[in-house]
């Protein structure tokens, strides 16, 4: 019975240790696909490694200045009346005749765009508060391209004369800027590294290669100079008009590394 016993005891010795140096052997184990997908991934982790850990980032700016060649006027009519038919009516041949006054002075018909157009109700206050009497303001406005500049103020004063009675404003442009640009990009990289190579003197650290460059999105386009700003609000007439330069203006962002 003992004899018994004792195998039993032996057999379950050696199959503890089978177990044991099985489990050692598993753990170290690995497979080829795991090795394939380490080699794989080492390019990787070396590539993260050899990026730059320090840059100067700086914004650039370039400004470009050139006389304007077309100019974009707001101008229409406003009308009043206390029947809402008669003054639509009375606005609708204003403008028409308006718009055959720019047509024979050589505006085109694709440089003539409706930009406004407004019904309004107008009910005077009395005394004793809101009254019965109604009024009707009818405005219609266009946006109008000039591309001769010569013939500006000339143009104003015969849709003056047509019926124009309200002039919003008077701005100018350039019909293509591409190469403005192109010469205020120039500038804005020249304006960057300069500022770059400063801080980098500041901090004492040398400048490496550029790393990273982005153009800053502008809203508004072009910017008038001082003199042409001034003649944007003409009044009723159309006196003298100076167009002044516009300026093209390039921001530019660009990250240096940090040679230590």
């Amino acid at each position: 019975m003992k004899s018994k016993y004792y195998i039993i005891t032996v057999l379950s010795a050696v199959l503890l240790v089978l177990i044991g140096a099985l489990g050692l052997s598993l753990a170290g184990f690995s497979s080829p696909v795991a090795e394939a997908s380490g080699a794989l991934q080492q390019p990787q982790q070396e590539e993260a490694v050899q990026g730059p850990e320090h840059t100067i980032t700086v914004v650039g700016e370039g400004e470009v200045s050139a006389l304007p060649d077309i100019a974009i006027v707001q101008l229409g009519v406003q009308v009043y009346d206390a029947d809402v038919q008669v003054a639509t009516q009375r606005a609708a041949e204003d403008m028409e005749a308006v718009l055959a006054a720019l047509k024979e002075a050589g505006v085109a018909d694709n440089d003539i765009e409706t930009s406004y157009y407004n019904l309004y109700v107008e009910r005077p206050y009395g005394p004793e508060g809101p009254t019965d009497e109604v009024r009707y303001q009818v405005s219609n406005t266009v946006q109008v391209t000039i591309r001769d500049l010569t013939k500006l103020t000339e143009i104003l004063g015969l849709a003056i004369e047509a019926g124009a009675n309200n002039i919003n404003s008077v701005s100018f442009d350039i019909s293509d800027p591409a190469e403005l640009r192109v010469q205020a990009r120039r500038e804005a990289v020249e304006d960057a590294k300069a500022t770059a190579e400063e801080l980098a003197t500041l901090n004492e650290v040398e400048l490496g290669q550029v790393v990273e460059v982005s153009e800053v999105i502008q809203t508004g386009g072009y910017f008038l100079s001082e003199r042409s700003a001034a003649a944007q609000g003409l009044g009723g007439g159309a006196g003298p008009i100076s167009p002044g330069n516009v300026d093209v203006t390039v921001q530019l962002q660009i990250s240096y590394a940090i040679v230590r």
